[in-house]
């Protein structure tokens, strides 16, 4: 059996496959890892496609959209290699991409997820919005990266070529033990998308288990950095997400505080949404605010398991303070800048 899976979920991304497909197939050495594409219910003849044009790609097909979540949930229960990458359809893998990665997990059992370093497709000098060089997070639930932080985006120049140990590893490229998926839950399904990454990364943090960056594996993400008016459903999905992740995982004695915190920086953010005449994103954190409040209760058994498992107390790669001060008051727009106490 070879020694990685590399899964690719797609729904309707026929033209992504096309484009993408061949760069991941040409640069993953083939006695080293299998390429699986999970296809999520696509209406747009993905499937035939794949057969035709790929027939060596191993297809696992559902019979409806599961999500990003649950698609790779799903997924992750066909395949039995050692390691498992999550891999966005609209990723661009450059030559000898999966070396260093599985390199550092085979000499390092402690880890249990890795990233590559994630450029811009459409500008590749410079870092990727959703995944850069690592990421991280502020005591209020904000994530950033080595190399973005809010909105702005620096230029690679090699200042971020170090291996690093993060609080995340992005999802476009996540590169993890199938062991340590399938035993420590997976993503949450119930995210549907947006923010399951960091949400399993810090039960895995939380658990002593370790995750980096292997910045020397470079793959190039067409992403998107920005939330457009029509974005609705993508704001209600990352604050009612990133609500639900901070009650699953914060210890005991930072939820109050956090949360209330919260409350005034969600109530914030909808009125700067408003302020710029997008009502419907404005519409969309008070909607996310309100469906937390309703499924609240249903994840006390996750928030109970997750404090019994948990075994580091303060993880190094959570800021004791807040992104947001650091960015907008004190000015301070690069991650090497960063004061993290």
């Amino acid at each position: 059996m070879k020694k990685v899976a590399i899964v690719i979920l797609n729904w309707n991304g026929k033209g992504m496959l096309q484009r993408f497909l061949p760069s991941v197939l040409r640069y993953s050495n083939p006695d080293d890892a299998t390429v699986y594409v999970a296809d999520n219910g696509s209406t747009d003849g993905s499937v035939g496609m794949l057969h035709r044009e790929f027939p060596d790609i191993r297809v696992i097909g559902f019979d409806r959209n599961y999500g990003f979540a649950e698609g790779y949930n799903k997924a992750l229960e066909r395949v039995e290699e050692e390691y498992v990458v999550l891999l966005n359809s609209d990723v661009e893998v450059s030559e000898a991409w999966l070396e260093p990665l599985i390199t550092y997990m085979d000499a390092h059992p402690e880890v249990a997820a890795c990233q590559p370093k994630v450029r811009s497709w459409h500008d590749k000098g410079r870092f990727e919005y959703a995944g850069a060089s690592g990421g991280f997070l502020d005591i209020y639930g904000y994530p950033f990266c080595r190399g973005r932080i809010m909105h702005v985006v620096e230029k690679d120049n090699g200042q971020y070529d170090t291996i690093v140990p993060v609080f995340w590893a992005t999802g476009a490229a996540l590169f993890i033990r199938l062991d340590d998926y399938l035993h420590n839950g997976g993503l949450d399904g119930r995210f549907f998308a947006h923010m399951e990454e960091i949400d399993l990364c810090w039960r895995l943090r939380a658990r002593g288990r370790g995750v980096v960056c292997v910045p020397q594996s470079v793959v190039y993400h067409v992403g998107g950095a920005t939330l457009k008016k029509e974005s609705s459903g993508k704001t209600f999905l990352n604050f009612r997400n990133n609500l639900v992740m901070l009650y699953k995982n914060l210890p005991e004695k930072d939820l109050a505080h956090v949360m209330r915190v919260r409350m005034f920086l969600d109530n914030l953010a909808a009125l700067f949404f408003f302020l710029k005449g997008q009502f419907s994103n404005a519409g969309a954190v008070f909607k996310a605010r309100k469906e937390f409040r309703a499924i609240r209760k249903s994840y006390i058994r996750e928030r109970t398991e997750n404090l019994e498992k948990m075994t580091v107390g303060s993880i190094p790669e959570q800021i004791r303070n807040s992104i947001l001060v650091q960015f907008y008051v004190r000015g301070k727009r690069t991650f090497s800048r960063l004061l993290f106490n």
